[in-house]
């Protein structure tokens, strides 16, 4: 009998366990983005037997996985540079003007100067780089020192800013043809298309910044309480800044991904509502978009969601003209997913059923 019951009760010890780490799971912020994510890719790979297939070729890896990771690269950087801005209760509209504006600055240095080595590809990085700081300085400026609402401050860089594009580019589509500038958007390391390494580097730079100091600590504690903060010795305002600079950096660097990815500059059209698909990565990665809680991680599967669904959208055969409709529905029936008041009217819901069955 003891026995008996002694088996039981280290069945039931088991069982909670296994309850507790299942509840766990299930409230993890990551879980909804990526089995989003999962869900999207094994979709496609039901209508399409050969979506999920890879195959090594003259050195490279080929497939439907990589071609959507390489061309969410640019989208990835923007995410991660709003994180940030998001957490700290802020708001960047002007990133897809900041990238027309850092390609093409990085497409007219390389037009001018020789083509000879290296020069013209180190000199066009560091202009982009500082032409989107630049960018990002402004914004920051009239967010901490002017005081303005951050989504009005960055419309003043969103309208401007393809004007500023356009005034550089002479109203005109630069054009490149130079082989290592190329290779930033097109080229392969170890297989792998480097765009990957570039928002991998980004990533772990921010990652471990965020985690391995007291930028982290900081950065919450002014996204959840910023007079709290400010009270308690946090540099609010330089963190602030420093914020807004960094996300106009990594608009620079999706840029010069988009750019060497098709050999031009277009002031009018690249990077064109990206500010918007940005946005919805940080919400899609569980992100709050009212500050303090953020995740990086989340933002890179929110970027892949977004690719892979357009992707979807584009493998099915819908017509252009409703792309962006399906693409809105698709969108808010993830985002009702992941909201946590739907989840639990979702289980309730079923909850009565089964009580009714029973």
């Amino acid at each position: 009998m003891a026995e008996t019951s002694g088996t039981m009760a280290a069945s039931s010890a088991i069982s909670s366990r296994w309850g507790r780490g299942l509840r766990r799971c299930l409230a993890h912020p990551l879980l909804w983005p990526l089995l989003t994510l999962i869900l999207l890719l094994a979709g496609n790979g039901l209508f399409n037997p050969g979506f999920l297939a890879l195959q090594w070729r003259d050195g490279h890896l080929y497939g439907n996985l990589i071609d959507i990771a390489h061309r969410a690269a640019p989208l990835a950087l923007v995410s991660l540079g709003m994180t940030l801005v998001i957490a700290l209760r802020g708001l960047d509209i002007s990133v897809g003007a900041v990238l027309a504006i850092a390609a093409t600055v990085a497409a007219w240095t390389i037009g001018h100067v020789s083509n000879d080595g290296l020069l013209p590809l180190w000199l066009a990085i560091a202009a982009a780089l500082a032409a989107g700081a630049l960018c990002g300085l402004w914004n920051g400026w009239l967010v901490v020192g002017a005081g303005m609402q951050p989504i009005v401050a960055t419309l003043i860089l969103m309208v401007a800013g393809r004007g500023i594009a356009q005034s550089i580019s002479g109203g005109q589509i630069l054009t490149l043809y130079y082989a290592p500038y190329s290779f930033l958007g097109n080229g392969f390391v170890l297989g792998l298309p480097f765009s990957l390494f570039v928002v991998a580097a980004v990533f772990a730079l921010l990652q471990l910044a965020l985690r391995k100091t007291a930028l982290g600590l900081f950065v919450r504690a002014i996204g959840h309480n910023p007079q709290a903060a400010h009270v308690a010795g946090v540099r609010a305002r330089a963190i602030t800044l420093g914020a807004y600079v960094f996300c106009g950096i990594a608009a620079a660097l999706a840029g010069l991904l988009v750019s060497s990815n098709v050999n031009s500059a277009d002031a009018n059209n690249a990077g064109l509502l990206l500010e918007l698909d940005a946005i919805l990565a940080v919400a899609l990665g569980g992100s709050l978009l009212g500050g303090g809680r953020f995740s990086l991680a989340g933002s890179l599967l929110g970027a892949l969601i977004i690719q892979a669904l357009t992707t979807t959208i584009y493998a099915i055969g819908v017509p252009p003209q409703v792309n962006l409709a399906v693409k809105a529905v698709l969108v808010f029936a993830v985002m009702l997913l992941q909201s946590p008041l739907c989840r639990g009217q979702l289980r309730a819901l079923l909850r009565l059923r089964a009580e009714r069955r029973a």
